[in-house]
């Protein structure tokens, strides 16, 4: 068991370790130098860390004062009371989910056409800790709980990275990686429905912008500008509740250097993340092809969302200004058909349909990324809202947060299915 979970949380729960391990691995395969192994394990984590570094100041030091601005202002609690804690009730269960669906995702690319193998480290856990917790929520114990969430975690690594490969390649022109992250809901409907509306000639990284306006280039600079608008009508929105922006928004200071510093933070973010992707792509791709090699001929690696924002900073950016806004328009026309109060999605905007918005361009163009995002915007809440009917006793409160994708479609899917089971 000692051995089981050092291969549990110190492998498969180190995203860092994982995919430098597989970085490893792969460059041994082709039999490189010991300097290039050292050399390309180190960097594929330093890499990661960087990535999640940049992640971090964007969901943290960046938008926290939005969400709970926008949760105070809203009737009720926006939590919903979890009494179970799934990741420290239910760990074992958990890693023993990882470690199957992953062996399985490993048989599947090695013996099949559906050649993709999922790395993205942290994903590796949380569609478990989510499978686990819809099965929970219905009254599955034993082994029908893990059963079940190991089938339905092997089958999201199988069938999403594959179901966004084609969409990946689409946006790269290229066939040597695609996405292992809970994009793919929201990427596959806007690869569906941006080339019925749009046109794809008409591309978002096209726009001319005057030369007095060119630093909107900067997808950084683009995405502080963003939270910066977002932290100024909050202001007023609170001020014309009768609360106090400081109190809520919490500072001491004047809230003029607030906002600023907020508002750059998600800038500084974005720049940091896109260097780590590029570090990761730069690394893990090339060593990748060991594995490929030797042990499962023709795979592909699939990898974070991120890795894809280089290909269309402007589709990002747009696509996220859109969803922000549909999105916090169904949360106010739903309010109250859910057990929850729903907050802005903010982090699914961003990633999720940031991810979704770049493949609308390269499908419809402007009009495409524009309407697809929209209407992403709305699914998204819809799902967060419906999903919290299977997770309200147990990670709902996460799901408020992290939902409104991949993790509540195949969550609500398993939670059916689980109550037919229990």
């Amino acid at each position: 068991m000692s051995i089981l979970n050092f291969i549990i949380n110190e492998i498969f729960g180190q995203g860092s370790i994982f995919l430098a391990l597989v970085a490893m691995i792969g460059l041994i395969l082709q039999k490189k130098s010991a300097s290039e192994v050292v050399r390309g394990t180190l960097m594929t984590a330093i890499g990661f860390f960087v990535l999640n570094t940049g992640t971090g100041l964007i969901t943290g030091n960046s938008i926290d004062g939005i969400i709970t601005a926008f949760n105070l202002l809203m009737p009720g609690n926006a939590s919903a009371p979890a009494s179970i804690d799934i990741g420290g009730q239910y760990g074992t269960q958990i890693g023993i989910v990882m470690i199957l669906a992953f062996a399985i995702n490993l048989l599947v690319a090695r013996f099949t056409p559906w050649k993709s193998v999922f790395l993205t480290g942290h994903m590796l856990y949380w569609f478990p800790y989510v499978f686990i917790a819809a099965g929970v929520d219905a009254g599955l114990t034993g082994g029908k709980l893990i059963g079940l969430a190991a089938v339905f975690t092997a089958l999201y690594m199988i069938v999403a990275p594959n179901l966004m490969r084609p969409l990946v390649k689409d946006v790269t022109g290229k066939d040597d990686f695609t996405i292992g992250h809970p994009t793919t809901t929201l990427s596959v409907i806007a690869g569906i429905v941006a080339p019925l509306v749009g046109d794809k000639s008409k591309s978002c990284e096209d726009f001319k912008l005057p030369k007095s306006l060119g630093f909107l280039r900067e997808v950084s600079i683009t995405g502080s500008l963003a939270i910066a608008v977002v932290y100024i009508v909050m202001y007023f929105v609170v001020a014309a509740n009768g609360l106090s922006p400081a109190e809520v928004f919490g500072y001491s200071g004047s809230f003029f250097s607030y906002w600023f510093i907020h508002s750059v933070y998600f800038g500084v973010g974005v720049t940091v993340m896109l260097q780590g992707v590029r570090m990761l792509i730069a690394e893990i791709v090339p060593a990748f092809k060991g594995i490929a090699q030797k042990v499962v001929p023709g795979a592909i690696p699939a990898l974070d969302c991120p890795v894809l924002f280089g290909y269309g900073p402007n589709s990002l950016i747009i696509g996220f200004i859109v969803a922000v806004i549909t999105s916090t328009i169904t949360i106010l026309v739903t309010r109250g058909m859910f057990p929850t109060v729903i907050i802005p999605l903010i982090f699914t905007c961003f990633f999720e349909n940031g991810c979704a918005a770049i493949i609308a361009n390269a499908k419809g163009g402007v009009r495409g990324t524009i309407i697809a995002c929209a209407l992403n915007g709305v699914i998204m809440v819809l799902l967060v809202g419906f999903g919290a009917y299977f997770f309200n006793n147990t990670i709902q409160p996460w799901m408020l947060v992290y939902g409104g994708q991949d993790f509540s479609l195949f969550g609500i899917i398993e939670g059916l299915i689980a109550r037919i089971l229990s």
